[in-house]
């Protein structure tokens, strides 16, 4: 065995007999004293600040719309301890993905599931990958489905919606994925998009200031949900705040909390681009990332909650609408959440593309015609997914209560498991054992948000999504 020297200064191990390059990746470590994390895919070019934008655009997205009805189901305290829990595991479990790439050498998510358990174990990363983030873009594009038409009809001045095209969400969503995403989805590199990340978390920054502001702009109780109730009289407690509440919604709401933090797919190919990757530089962008919009989250489902109580809908903008349709910050608001979310569309399609790359032609170099061919694919699928699912909180509760916990929870914890060595971690050491029991939680908390779920829509009662 030799130590080669190559262009960007890294030592590899190479074999004279035959290994090739890729295969080096799974070799097992070596215990020669010190242990050296060695990647041998590429040395990426973006910075600290950008790979935080991506990660935290990665991270905020549609599920911040639902945060409010979350807590108008789970209570005001006992939503934040679920997502102080909800975010202390996500990092926890970055923390996880990090460890077994430096094991393995390579930082793709599909690439840990060869290592773990060889090709069974890539083909279901790659499609709980796949699953899960179409699930986001579909309801990042509902968002634009339902929101961009009351946006047109606000600016044209009208309070009621018309049979134009141009009101019509399905072909407004084919139009802005052709005009504004796949431009975007179709750059080289998940670096690029920096930018636009920056620039639509600015957005949500903004939106977060207006849900504050109208929570002492907005009186309780509303006249405008009065009119909706078969009852003259309103119940007493329609503007109290529930400190602690358990229901049948409850079922989407710890769904929907762990749809918000999701960003696992994100991580490892943002860890990629990193410029001088460390474990702990990657880890810290994670940490940053994740507070922030634990800051975010926090302060939009109060203030959000504040204003609605238990009239607080699925979507929360979609309750502003029933205030005023004309107002005009909430309409500089919708246009601004509109940007958000189809901005953080491309960044959600990068890891998919490249989970199907990994998955069809694991050994072909980059070729454009792969790169856009994938991407319209995708597109296609999505804008034909949000035009036949009529309700937004079935994605945020089935996306939530499936690939969700795998990725937090049960993929994390087996890679874990499977790729740090026995003799480097024995099965008996505490961190083996925090692994398994953060494996066994995902498997939980699937069954008990799949069950509560299906009672619910067996039971046939109406459901009060709030939806469109």
């Amino acid at each position: 065995m030799e130590l080669q020297k190559v262009s960007n200064g890294h030592e590899y191990e190479t074999l004279d007999k035959g290994i090739q390059p890729e295969e080096e990746a799974f070799l097992p470590e070596k215990s020669d004293g010190f242990k050296k994390q060695q990647f041998t895919d590429f040395e990426g070019k973006t910075s600290f600040g950008m790979s935080a934008f991506n990660l935290s655009n990665a991270i905020m997205g549609s599920g911040i719309l639902g945060l409010s009805y979350a807590m108008s189901n789970t209570g005001i305290v006992l939503f934040p301890i679920l997502l102080t829990a909800i975010a202390c595991l996500s990092s926890y479990s970055v923390h996880l993905l990090l460890q077994s790439a430096g094991v393995v050498g390579i930082r793709a998510y599909e690439q840990l599931g060869l290592r773990a358990f060889g090709q069974v174990g890539k083909i279901i990363a790659a499609v709980i990958i796949t699953l899960h983030n179409i699930g986001a873009m579909s309801s990042y594009l509902f968002i634009v489905k339902f929101e961009l038409p009351l946006v047109i009809q606000a600016f044209l001045g009208q309070t009621s919606s018309s049979e134009e095209w141009y009101m019509n969400g399905n072909y407004l969503i084919v139009i802005v994925s052709v005009l504004i995403i796949l431009p975007l989805a179709l750059m080289k590199h998940l670096g690029y998009l920096g930018y636009t990340s920056g620039f639509s978390l600015t957005c949500m920054v903004f939106f977060l200031s207006s849900v504050i502001y109208k929570r002492f702009n907005i009186p309780c109780p509303l006249e405008a949900f009065g009119n909706f109730s078969a009852n003259a009289t309103i119940p007493e407690d329609t503007c109290t705040a529930k400190l602690f509440t358990v229901n049948r919604e409850t079922a989407y709401a710890i769904p929907i909390l762990a749809f918000a933090f999701v960003c696992h797919p994100e991580v490892l190919p943002i860890y990629t681009e990193l410029r001088n990757p460390t474990k702990r530089r990657m880890q810290g962008i994670a940490n940053v990332s994740i507070l922030g919009m634990f800051v975010m989250y926090l302060l939009t489902a109060i203030f959000g909650y504040l204003t609605f109580y238990v009239n607080t809908e699925s979507e929360l903008l979609h309750t502003y609408s029933k205030v005023d349709p004309l107002d005009t910050l909430i309409l500089c608001v919708r246009v601004a959440v509109l940007v958000a979310v189809t901005l953080t569309v491309p960044v959600v399609l990068f890891p998919i593309r490249r989970a199907l790359l990994q998955l069809l032609f694991p050994e072909k170099p980059f070729h454009w015609a792969r790169h856009v061919a994938i991407a319209v694919c995708l597109l296609f699928c999505v804008n034909l997914l949000v035009i036949l699912v009529p309700n937004i909180r079935d994605i945020f509760g089935i996306i939530g209560a499936t690939t969700a916990p795998c990725l937090i929870f049960i993929l994390p914890g087996l890679f874990y498991i499977r790729i740090v060595p026995i003799e480097q971690e024995p099965m008996s050491s505490r961190p083996k054992i925090q692994a398994a029991c953060f494996t066994a939680l995902g498997f939980v908390f699937m069954v008990m948000s799949l069950t509560f779920i299906g009672i619910d829509w067996m039971s046939g009662e109406k459901r009060s999504a709030g939806g469109h």
